[in-house]
């Protein structure tokens, strides 16, 4: 068992810093990303992680044993808000801090690298293999989120957005490690089981990293393509604005 905790730590240190390294976050961090690409970021962010819970589930039968199992549940119970420390499910979190911005996920649409991201976890996570889902999840996902969002709340921040606003951020930050850890010991248990099992949970790792990498990508091209027009800054390719759903009719 000691001698996996290493490699696996190592390769996630490797993965954080590596998807640091594109030039979205770099911008993030240097407070050169606009507001308009920052709620791209947030659209498009929101499209992947709705599909969340499912990644979970699906990772989760075809996970080995049941005590496995539960300890995924615990995290799974977190995001839906039902733990004392976490009463609201983190959905509603992401959804007042769209509307914040005038934003909603009604009838967004994923771009390129979105949809690559989305698949590429979910062909990971429904793999009867559960080492590919568990390196996906933890090494290509949960990882790599405290340091993702660090950056991303710099932007933010350089941008004015106050820290009430980020609070969905803040608390990613703040807990997504102890989910890492969760998926890292299952990892751990199963590499110690049988050796085979950790090249396909690091090859998971970086292919979810080469997605998220595109996804970045996909945004900046966009954002870089299609300026919003003047006068209509809130109107995001791939998101409306909420006011014009109001004035539609929509709830």
């Amino acid at each position: 068992m000691e001698l996996y905790l290493p490699i696996l730590e190592n390769t996630k240190a490797t993965l954080v810093a590596r998807v640091r390294d594109h030039g979205f976050l770099q911008r993030c961090r240097a407070g050169e990303v606009t507001l308009e690409e920052l709620k791209l970021f947030l659209v498009q962010q929101g499209i992947y992680s709705s599909y969340f819970t499912r990644y979970l589930c699906a990772l989760m039968g075809n996970l080995p044993n049941n005590d496995q199992v539960l300890k995924l549940a615990e995290n799974l119970c977190e995001e839906l808000g039902l733990t004392p420390d976490s009463e609201t499910p983190h959905s509603t979190l992401y959804r007042d801090m769209l509307k914040a911005f005038d934003l909603t996920l009604d009838g967004a649409r994923p771009l390129v690298g979105t949809r690559r991201l989305i698949d590429t976890m979910f062909d990971h996570c429904r793999h009867a293999n559960s080492a590919r889902g568990l390196g996906a999840l933890c090494l290509g996902a949960e990882a790599l989120v405290p340091a993702v969002y660090a950056d991303v709340i710099l932007a933010f921040e350089a941008c004015g957005v106050s820290a009430r606003t980020l609070e969905f951020f803040r608390i990613h930050v703040e807990c997504d490690d102890g989910h890492a850890q969760t998926l890292r010991d299952i990892m751990v248990e199963l590499a110690s089981r049988d050796a085979d099992n950790l090249p396909f949970m690091l090859g998971a790792g970086n292919a979810l990293v080469d997605a998220r990498m595109d996804f970045f990508s996909s945004i900046e091209d966009h954002a870089r393509n299609h300026p919003p027009a003047r006068g209509t800054e809130g109107l995001i390719p791939g998101a409306a604005p909420r006011r014009s759903l109001q004035a539609a009719g929509a709830s």
